[in-house]
């Protein structure tokens, strides 16, 4: 009688599914930085535009 699944094929899945949420943790990380990054430029941008419009 033979085993379906050998225990290695249960490893590699097991190490597939690890790598998988690691990828999707870190594409996570990804977009929170561009999020922060996008609004810092605009607060940058605004702070620009008061900065010009008030210089005398």
């Amino acid at each position: 009688m033979a085993d379906p699944t050998p225990p290695a094929d249960d490893a590699d899945r097991a190490a597939e599914q690890q790598r998988l949420l690691l990828e999707k943790k870190r594409e996570r990380y990804v977009w929170y930085y561009l999020a922060y990054f996008l609004f810092g430029i605009h607060i940058v941008a605004f702070v620009m535009i008061y900065a010009v419009r008030h210089a005398k």
